[in-house]
């Protein structure tokens, strides 16, 4: 059996028993669970900075909900901080790269 310590998606035991396979599981605790959910998006990122698929995205838009979920963020919240930053410090639409300052 391969050891793997990491979050998985909430069907992966039962994809695995469909395939005849056998997992050995266990429910986070909290902090576990913290700590796991971020390895899981340092993971997803790495994947799509090799392949850049849809994907990766899509994966990394499953782990970042879980974060909002996990740590009460409301989205709308968020979505207001990043405008008002995008307004106040511009987004990354006209490709800028700061060489000095």
């Amino acid at each position: 059996m391969t050891k793997y310590n990491k979050l998985v998606r909430d069907k992966i035991p039962e994809i695995i028993a469909k395939k005849g396979g056998v997992s050995k599981t266990h429910i986070a605790a909290n902090e576990e669970f913290w700590i796991k959910l971020k390895e899981k998006l340092g993971e997803e990122v790495a994947e799509f900075l090799e392949s850049e698929s849809p994907e990766e995205i899509a994966d990394i838009l499953e782990v970042l909900d879980a974060i909002f979920e996990y740590k009460g963020f409301d989205k709308k919240e968020v979505e207001a901080v990043q405008k008002k930053k995008r307004e106040e410090r511009g987004g990354f639409t006209k490709k800028i790269i700061l060489e000095e300052s």
